[in-house]
């Protein structure tokens, strides 16, 4: 697991660095999962997703239900995608992103994209008067 690849440093000064992606991508992944997750849904990714456990065992370990088990893990899948894909300045997923190195580059605002549309106002007096 542990290789070494010389890759070039983003910056003003293009400058290559020796970095260990495979490693870096690990950490990443395990710290970003942990700051996103609450205690509970930390515990049944650890165990379900990281050990490998099946839901039998996860629910006698973490003295849980079936159905809360599945609606924990479908939370933590659904929380954690959103959360590896919107990371910047690397995104986790896809991969290619991450050990690639491409940015994904936001478009450029225009005047026109700062416009917020407020919602129509209405007049609740004629509304209050019908209905006393």
């Amino acid at each position: 697991m542990s290789k070494v690849t010389l890759t070039f440093c983003a910056g003003k000064e293009r400058q290559l660095t020796w970095v260990r992606k495979d490693e870096d991508y690990c950490a990443d992944f395990c710290l970003l999962s942990r700051r996103m997750l609450t205690d509970f849904e930390y515990n049944v990714f650890r165990f379900h997703f990281l050990l490998g456990a099946d839901w039998r065992l996860c629910c006698r370990k973490m003295k849980i239900d079936r159905g809360t088990f599945f609606h924990s893990v479908y939370r933590v899948e659904q929380k954690l995608g959103r959360a590896f894909r919107e990371v910047e300045p690397y995104s986790l997923y896809p991969l290619d992103e991450y050990f690639g190195g491409t940015l994904r580059k936001s478009r450029a605002l225009s005047p026109a994209d700062n416009i917020m549309e407020m919602p129509m106002t209405f007049n609740v007096a004629p509304v209050l008067e019908k209905t006393a």
